[in-house]
């Protein structure tokens, strides 16, 4: 009988056993912030307000209806999806021109322009919150310019963060692709955007979803700017959700509701596109 080859041995029982527990522990620490969460929401406000228990004596969907009406959270929904996707969008726009004349092009000052850009990610954003107002005050007081309290200004502001790092991780992703394709799409005759928008767009999705994600979360999570950059009208999620506290008392179980609502559109969108987002973070960081 012909020898077959030998099979690669199994690892020991005992690290099987060990990564199960592992894996699992750190499945239950992830998952029950989320439990206590999802079941304070479900309480009424004084069960959630007493001795927490781990199983509910009762249950109720009154805080994911109330959670509208206690405060404006409709308007703050609104307010966060349109300063978070335009934000987003013009991050994936912007970035995908800069890194892709990075990438391609050499011209005066490009290794200081790349050096620059990836080194305001060492700063801390409080340190951009004074000089930011001060901008956004003077701009509106000369020119009449609504920034301050507006959501043209918080988009701004965002994209002051977003950016830099987006810029930098498409650079990453422009250089593995190979610049023959730019070169046969040339030949046939399109030019340099016809090359990039058919040819390297294309070949570059991974990346750009991975920048519109970390865009996205960036500018729906934000707190420090959106509480000091917005009004009443123009107030995001972030800044909203603490409506729920009053003088009096605090409504624990619709701040869990209101919490697990606003999760929901990043949840969805990291999920819907994570072998995307996995894929260009592995591409921005070979560079």
């Amino acid at each position: 009988m012909p020898r077959t080859a030998a099979s690669p041995s199994a690892p020991p029982r005992s690290f099987v056993w060990t990564r199960r527990i592992v894996l699992s522990f750190l499945t239950a620490f992830a998952l029950l912030p989320v439990y206590v969460m999802l079941s304070s929401s479900l309480k009424p406000l004084q069960d959630v307000s007493g001795t927490f228990r781990w199983i509910p004596s009762g249950l109720t969907i009154r805080p994911y209806i109330d959670i509208w009406h206690t405060v404006p959270l409709a308007r703050y929904f609104l307010n966060s999806l349109i300063v978070a996707g335009a934000a987003t969008v013009l991050s994936v726009v912007i970035a995908v021109f800069a890194a892709y004349a990075v990438s391609r092009y050499r011209f005066r000052g490009k290794r200081v322009f790349t050096v620059t850009v990836l080194s305001t990610q060492m700063f801390p954003g409080i340190l951009f919150l004074l000089p930011l107002f001060l901008i956004f005050v003077n701009v509106g007081n000369s020119t009449g310019i609504a920034l301050y309290g507006s959501r043209g200004g918080l988009i701004l502001t965002y994209l002051t963060f977003s950016l830099p790092f987006s810029i930098w991780m498409l650079i990453g992703y422009f250089d593995s692709i190979p610049r023959d394709l730019d070169e046969a799409a040339m030949v046939d005759g399109c030019g340099a955007l016809g090359a990039l928008f058919r040819v390297v767009v294309p070949a570059a999705v991974p990346g750009i979803v991975a920048v519109a994600v970390y865009a996205f979360m960036t500018a729906w999570g934000e707190v420090l700017f959106a509480s000091v950059m917005t009004n009443d009208t123009t107030r995001t999620l972030s800044v909203g959700l603490k409506g729920y506290a009053t003088q009096n008392d605090v409504y624990w179980n619709q701040v869990m509701a209101a919490s697990l609502v606003v999760s929901v559109p990043v949840v969805a969108g990291f999920l819907l596109l994570q072998r995307y987002l996995v894929a260009g973070l592995t591409a921005g960081a070979v560079k």
